[in-house]
């Protein structure tokens, strides 16, 4: 065998180096090759199943929406809305595609050409920074893979790329990518990100805002619009320019997509405020299917109409905020020390202000310079305001050169600034009153609007289901119902007179002050007189009004046992009450509330209905037909010429219906009325009971709140007018039980004797004898 001529070979290599370099380099590549063949030979085999890929259950987080389709909620450590690859626009997946995979449906899970570009640019001084990755790599790195940088996983990626790419299709493969990518903000998929980003379906997106969720999965965490505008704006401009290279959009489209202004969502905006509600459902879904409500998919459909919902919330917010404005100032939530140097200050002031909870309506601001004629402060968003004139009326006693320390406003002060009227900022203050806000539909029972409180956030007790509070004066329209059938009519005369202080020392008033004298029980409901009601009450019996009241609902255990029943001192909720105003509306029947009307799973099905509502029959009546009628024309009269003459005013139509209602020292306020097609109430209190104000009233604090919502909800609602029922007649302009018509009817109470009455004698001798009807009242109402 001829030996190998060493000598020559060396020869060779001298003289030609770069052959054997080129050699040598080809048996390195090889080699790794041949290596890399192996390793993937091995790896295969224990290559996971592709069940999460090929039978994919998406977390989808717990949604909660009003009736007629508006998101009011998401619970879940993700937020996603699943679209098929059929529901997702082809102008947001060719966007995703050019930038992100331009050769998607041409390779077969790897692509060289990408490689081997993306190597280039990596290698090339100056050139920017790519990755090769396809869709489908991505797709098996978000399903199966950590997000380490080592060839191991590099390896692994690129061969369950492969192996996707044998079981599915590339729409398969596409619908994938779109709902499982994460895009910032706690979004995965392209329909969440456009909700989370814009506020609308992905199918409302226009080119411009294609673009830009298209470019969000390079680093949705450095580049978002809602982190950083300028950021995110840029790597948009990079994706039209994809877009427009591939010939996904033209010229102009490219043209009028980086001229488009977007409007960016802000982090808290939401489109329906009704947090409390939205908190009743987590709570419901969670006691059925416990921590699975949070990634199943269940979606909880509300009775709310969104329209509804917005403007209960506004109104009561605008209504809190106007009592509030009725307060003394209270003094800065905070004092930071700025020192002197302000070369600093918004550095300063981001830090101070990053963890301070902001509001839409009292934005939280750091003051910079502070004197009696001017403020100069800054907001968390970094905006800087200057409030003068009427804009520091409200904070006068703290920019004070002697203002003691709890009060001052200085350089440092964390305070609370709104937006003023007439332009221009105003200082402001956090409210320390509650209030609560229901509406529902007089006929079913569907409750068309509820807030709980201000602000969920800070307060997340529920006041509208889960305060128990003194309803006042507009508790009395039941007791005078009870009185109804017992002889009483609204003609009736009752003596509104000081009432005789005995033993126990009870010495009720009137809030007015005032004793009017005899008075037609509709006029003594019109003013509220409290001391017509107690003697009202005394004469059909304490125990027959509770257990009347209990017809309407209220829990007769809760209603006082004695004469103080008459002022409304038992406890009800806002919900109770507005379901007792729902018998006096819908002609005298019981009606249950409804919140939740559905829950669906991730696939449709139903597994949770609310009961239909009940069609107003003989078996659901609580009250006479001809006792809601007549109730409601007092209440009529209330709304008209009353304690709530506001109401018909302001709203100018004559359908309107209700009571005012104030406990003892103002404590609770209340307005509790309807107009034949909603019901609504509203309560006003703080959460330790104290007085809302000397001047307040039920009247001041919470029926402007309960008119604001009604003209935004009875517009184009035509004017509704009862039909009198069986068995009531009007006579003189007055209604009366038909057989009172000629007479018969209790007169009067409590003019012959009051003090016997008043110490307690029977009905029978704290009334007059019936008689014959009064002359027409010239308050008399009509319904």
């Amino acid at each position: 065998m001829r030996k190998p001529d060493v000598s020559a070979l060396l020869g060779l290599m001298h003289r030609r180096p770069w052959l054997f370099a080129g050699v040598s380099l080809g048996g390195l590549v090889l080699a790794g090759v041949l290596l890399l063949c192996i390793w993937a030979a091995l790896l295969y085999p224990m290559l996971p199943d592709l069940d999460k890929v090929t039978d994919y259950q998406p977390r989808q987080p717990l949604q909660v929406f009003t009736r007629d389709g508006v998101e009011i909620a998401q619970f879940g450590s993700e937020r996603r809305v699943f679209l098929p690859i059929d529901r997702i626009p082809k102008m947001m997946q060719d966007a995703v595609v050019s930038v992100e995979d331009a050769r998607f449906r041409e390779h077969g899970g790897v692509d060289p050409i990408g490689i081997a570009r993306a190597f280039l640019a990596n290698i090339t001084p100056g050139g920017m920074r790519q990755g090769a990755s396809t869709i489908t790599q991505q797709v098996a790195r978000n399903f199966f893979l950590s997000s380490k940088r080592t060839l191991d996983r590099k390896i692994r990626e690129a061969m369950l790329a492969v192996k996707i790419e044998h079981q599915l299709d590339k729409d398969q493969i596409l619908e994938l990518y779109m709902n499982q990518i994460y895009l910032g903000h706690r979004a995965y998929g392209f329909g969440a990100a456009a909700q989370v980003y814009f506020g609308k379906p992905l199918d409302q997106l226009t080119v411009a805002e294609d673009a830009m969720l298209a470019g969000l999965p390079q680093n949705p965490g450095y580049a978002n619009p809602i982190t950083n505008l300028d950021r995110a704006v840029t790597r948009q401009h990079v994706v039209l320019g994809r877009m427009l290279a591939t010939g996904v959009i033209t010229q102009t489209q490219y043209d009028e997509a980086k001229a488009q202004k977007l409007v960016i969502r802000s982090e808290n905006q939401v489109a329906v405020h009704a947090e409390h509600v939205a908190e009743m459902a987590r709570q419901i879904v969670y006691q059925r299917f416990g921590e699975q409500a949070y990634s199943e998919g269940y979606k909880v459909t509300t009775s709310l109409l969104a329209t509804d919902q917005q403007a209960a919330w506004a109104a009561l917010r605008r209504g809190v905020l106007d009592h509030e404005r009725r307060q003394a100032w209270r003094g800065p939530e905070d004092q930071e020390d700025l020192g002197d140097d302000t070369g600093d200050d918004e550095d300063q002031a981001a830090q101070i202000l990053k963890d301070q909870r902001d509001d839409d309506d009292l934005r939280v601001a750091l003051v910079l310079q502070a004197s009696p004629s001017k403020v100069e402060a800054v907001l968390a968003t970094g905006e800087k305001v200057t409030l003068e004139g009427e804009g520091l009326r409200w904070a006068k006693s703290g920019l004070s050169p002697k203002a003691p320390d709890t009060l001052a406003v200085r350089r440092g002060s964390v305070i609370r600034v709104s937006k003023a009227d007439k332009g221009g900022w105003a200082i402001a203050q956090w409210p320390q009153a509650q209030s609560a806000f229901v509406s529902l539909d007089p006929a079913t029972g569907r409750v068309r609007a509820l807030v709980g409180g201000f602000d969920f956030t800070r307060q997340q007790f529920n006041h509208a289901t889960q305060a128990w509070r003194q309803p006042g004066s507009s508790f009395k329209p039941f007791l005078y119902s009870a009185a109804l059938e017992h002889g009483v009519q609204p003609a009736t005369v009752v003596n509104d007179a000081p009432w005789p202080v005995g033993a126990d020392g009870w010495n009720p008033q009137n809030s007015d002050g005032q004793f009017d004298g005899p008075l037609s029980l509709r006029r003594a409901l019109a003013k509220s007189k409290n001391l017509v009601s107690i003697r009202l009450v005394q004469y059909i019996g304490v125990d027959t009004a509770r257990q009347w009241a209990g017809h309407f609902g209220f829990d007769v255990d809760r209603q006082p046992s004695n004469l103080t029943l008459a002022l409304g001192a038992g406890s009800t909720t806002p919900m109770q009450l507005a379901t007792a105003y729902a018998a006096l509306a819908n002609g005298g029947y019981k009606v249950d509330p409804v919140v939740i009307e559905r829950i669906t799973d991730a696939q449709g099905k139903v597994v949770y209905q609310a009961p239909p509502p009940v069609p107003l029959t003989e078996a659901q009546r609580i009250i006479p037909a001809r006792n809601a009628f007549v109730i409601d024309s007092l209440l009529n009269e209330v709304a008209r010429s009353g304690t709530a003459a506001r109401a018909q005013a302001a709203l100018k139509r004559p359908d309107i219906y209700g009571k005012t209602g104030t406990t003892n020292d103002a404590v609770d306020a209340w307005f509790a009325g309807f107009q034949p097609s909603v019901v609504a109430v509203v309560w006003m209190g703080y959460d330790d009971p104290r007085s809302l104000g000397s001047r307040e009233s039920g009247g001041g604090a919470s029926l402007p709140i309960w008119i604001s919502y009604m003209d935004r909800v009875l517009r184009n609602v035509p004017v509704h007018s009862y039909e009198p029922p069986e068995g009531v007649q009007q006579v003189n302009g007055e209604w009366y039980y038909s057989e009172y018509a000629e007479g018969g009817y209790v007169t009067q109470i409590g003019l012959d004797d009051a003090a016997g009455a008043a110490s307690g004698a029977s009905g029978a001798e704290a009334a007059s004898a019936p008689a014959e009807p009064p002359p027409a009242a010239s308050a008399a109402s009509h319904p």
